[in-house]
This record gives structure tokens, C-alpha cells and sequence, in this order.
């Protein structure tokens, strides 16, 4: 279904009494729909299809992924901010790094209007505070908040290379999309991860040189969620 016919849904099933019509519709057409209905709901469908195979961390990840793909400024944090201070040892996040890092994205013009303090101070705990939720950090202490252990699970790896390959992406862009980096990984790591699925026969993976071919057992989504029911 699409956005309005979601929100009606919604509305009618009566499972959220505590909630005014005006936030549902807010959390319905502002936070669910720009990041599980968009490209005509492939998002939705897939998590739907797929459900019955995946953990509670493989949703999790799938969730930071549409998220941050409808969300630039979360997306940017974890790839410009989180993971650098995750290489170099760091221990926790602060308030001010990510308070630092919308200042820096206002000042460059990132931002369509320069957002107000207040913005600013909300952005940045919405920031932190999303980070927590996807378990890249930790519950907030004196020090910030701890930074926590952090990879891509087996399945979100070889979801996220079937679903780039499958919007028409040569294994080379495939390799060095952006999206690999809110998990930190490089097209080296990319490359080394999918050597792992190759060796459970779910693709085949060549490369020499620098190139690198993949063949791609599943044809498309629908394919690829059958053969994960079925696993």
C-alpha cells in the first residue's frame, strides 16, 4: 500500500490509542514511508518477505540502512564521524562530537537554511541518540556514549550486494557504493566478505588484477527472498 493508504490503516486499526492522529501521521508519512515505501515500497516488501529468515540484528542493520538512506545527516555522522573514532581506538562519542559535526555541515552548507541553535542542539541528540538505538552506541554515560562493537551480519552483506546489483550496478560500483561505509567497510573489506558467501555457493566471485566479476545466482528480489525462506 502506499503512504495515504497506510495512514488510513493506521488510523483505523486502533492499535495506537496513546497517539493523536496529527503524530501518527507524522511517524506514518515523515519517518516509516521515506524509507520503506520508497522505489514503490521495495524496501517494505523485502523486509516483509524476509522476515521469517532474519535475526533481530540482521533487521536491526537493514533498518540503520533505510533510515540512513532517507536520513543524510545520520548517514554522514556514522560515515565521517562514528567509524573514524572507531579505527582510531575511541572509547565513546560525546555530545559535542556530534553537535561539532552539524555545526561543520551548516557552516559548508549542507543544510538548505542555516539551522537555528536549537536545531542544531536537537539534530545532534537525534543523532546520538539513533546511533544508540541501531547499537552502534552504547546508553549515555558521564564520558558520552560508549562506542560499541560494530560489522555487518553474513545476511545484511549479501543483501545489500544483490540489492545494488539488482538497481543495475556493474560489481566494480557495486564494490565502492556509499552505502558499505555506514558499516565500515572498504571495497577491499566489500570484496573479502563476499569471498565468505562465495564459499556457501550463494554467488561466485572472481578477481584479478584490481577487476572483479561476480556471478549472481538469484535474478532478482523476489528470487533472492525465496531462497532465503527456503534456507
Amino acid at each position: 500500500m502506499d503512504n495515504s493508504a497506510l495512514l488510513d490503516r493506521a488510523l483505523d486499526s486502533g492499535d495506537f490509542p496513546t497517539m493523536t492522529a496529527r503524530r501518527l501521521r507524522n511517524v506514518v508519512s515523515e519517518g516509516f514511508a521515506p524509507r520503506y515505501l520508497v522505489q514503490d515500497g521495495a524496501p517494505a516488501s523485502a523486509l516483509k518477505s524476509m522476515r521469517e529468515a532474519m535475526s533481530d540484528k540482521d533487521r536491526k542493520q537493514l533498518f540503520l540502512l533505510f533510515t540512513c538512506r532517507s536520513n543524510r545527516v545520520l548517514a554522514d555522522f556514522i560515515r565521517e564521524v562514528y567509524w573514524p573514532q572507531y579505527a582510531a581506538g575511541s572509547t565513546s562519542l560525546t555530545k559535542s562530537d556530534a553537535l561539532n559535526f552539524v555545526n561543520d555541515a551548516v557552516a559548508e552548507g549542507k543544510t538548505t537554511t542555516a539551522w537555528s541553535d536549537s536545531t542544531r542542539t536537537r539534530v545532534s541528540s537525534y543523532i546520538l541518540g539513533a546511533c544508540a538505538d541501531f547499537r552502534l552506541l552504547g546508553a549515555m554515560a558521564a564520558g558520552g556514549r560508549k562506542i560499541e562493537t560494530f560489522g555487518p551480519t553474513t545476511f545484511v552483506t549479501g543483501f545489500l550486494a544483490y540489492e545494488l546489483h539488482f538497481r543495475g550496478l556493474g560489481d566494480n560500483a557495486m564494490l565502492n557504493h556509499e552505502d558499505w561505509g555506514l558499516f565500515g567497510l572498504d571495497p577491499d573489506d566489500v570484496l573479502a566478505e563476499l569471498k565468505q558467501i562465495a564459499m556457501r555457493g550463494e554467488i561466485i566471485v572472481q578477481s584479478a588484477a584490481g577487476l572483479v566479476q561476480i556471478s549472481w545466482k538469484h535474478k532478482n528480489m523476489e528470487e533472492l527472498a525465496d531462497a532465503v525462506a527456503d534456507s
